[in-house]
C-alpha cells in the first residue's frame, strides 16, 4: 500500500492562510486528486476540493473563493491554498490520489494532517 504524506498543516488564527502539500509517489500517474477533511472525530471524510488531469476543479460551497487546489508543472506535488480561514475549517485534512501505479489503476490516501483555526 502506497501512502501519501501531507504537510503544511498546523494552527492558524481566523483570517490567516495555510497551504497544504501532498506529493505523489514516483511513478504514479494522477487522473484525479482531491483534498478531503474530517471535521468530526470518527465522522466521514468530506470532499473539499477536486482537481482532474484535464485541469477541471470543483470545490465544496463553503470554501469557494477562499481555497485553491493546484499542482506543480510536473504534476507530482499538489496543493491546497487556504485563505481567510475560519474556525469551522478546523479538521483533519486528507490528500487522495486516483490514477495509475504499478501497472494498474490505483487509489491512495494520506494519513491526514491537522488544521486548527482559532477565533
Amino acid at each position: 500500500q502506497v501512502q501519501l504524506v501531507e504537510s503544511g498543516g498546523g494552527l492558524a488564527q481566523t483570517g490567516e492562510s495555510l497551504t497544504l502539500s501532498c506529493v505523489a509517489p514516483e511513478g504514479f500517474t494522477v487522473d484525479q486528486m482531491g483534498w478531503y477533511r474530517r471535521q468530526i472525530p470518527g465522522g466521514e471524510r468530506d470532499l473539499v476540493a477536486k482537481l482532474t488531469s484535464d485541469g477541471s476543479v470543483n470545490y465544496v460551497n463553503s470554501v469557494k473563493d477562499r481555497f485553491t487546489i493546484s499542482r506543480d508543472n510536473a504534476k507530482t506535488t499538489f496543493y491546497l491554498r487556504m485563505n481567510n480561514l475560519k474556525p469551522e475549517d478546523s479538521a483533519i485534512y486528507y490528500c487522495n490520489l486516483d490514477g495509475w501505479y504499478g501497472g494498474g489503476q490505483y487509489e491512495t490516501w494520506g494519513r491526514g494532517i491537522q488544521v486548527t483555526v482559532s477565533s
